[in-house]
């Protein structure tokens, strides 16, 4: 994480959760599935509200009462989370309120908080944690890579992953320089 991107941050919110204008526990969140660390692709926002965008079942909608501000800040990584945990939270009105351009519709889409549960692609490791572009996962056992000639270790690192968009178990990664598609019950997320 850039110490320039936290400042830029930092500046453009007064040193504030962008969702809720808590000044206590910030850190920066890139906004999937973006990946690149920059102001344009990240918020400023508490700890606690980053950890339930990332775990849907820990959402606590009394936490999101700054979204009737927040989604018309003027940034749009802002802007697109917003739009993510009105749909999340079912605040349908709020929703039909908002204006967002087919681009930054897209990138607000490109997660499914919009779809039912039954339709939308979560990418979950082997111990139910969901998986974000951008995640680094280790491997629980030992993997025969079609294709190539070697084995990828249990153990062995993957670092800055890529989400399989249209199947939810499957993720790609590079191991041991090879880019490889990855089955996501064979990993584990790491912090």
């Amino acid at each position: 994480m850039s110490i320039v991107t936290e400042k830029r941050l930092k500046d453009r919110s007064g040193s504030k959760c962008e969702i809720s204008g808590s000044e206590e526990n910030l850190v920066v969140y890139v906004v999937a599935p973006k990946t690149e660390a920059t102001p344009e692709n990240c918020i400023l926002i508490t700890k606690s509200l980053k950890d339930q965008i990332e775990n849907p079942d820990t959402t606590n909608p009394n936490d999101w009462r700054g979204l009737s501000d927040s989604m018309w800040n003027e940034n749009l990584p802002v802007q697109i989370v917003s739009w993510r945990m009105l749909a999340r939270l079912k605040s349908v009105d709020l929703l039909e309120m908002m204006y967002l351009d087919e681009e930054a519709l897209e990138w607000a889409k490109a997660t499914g908080e919009d779809q039912d549960d039954e339709g939308k692609i979560v990418h979950k490791d082997s111990n139910g944690n969901i998986l974000f572009d951008g995640d680094s996962v280790v491997l629980i056992k030992d993997l025969d890579v079609k294709g190539a000639n070697f084995t990828a270790k249990r153990g062995a690192a993957v670092h800055n992953i890529k989400l399989v968009w249209d199947n939810a178990e499957q993720i790609e990664g590079r191991v041991e320089g090879q880019h490889i598609v990855i089955l996501t019950q064979y990993v584990k997320k790491t912090k």
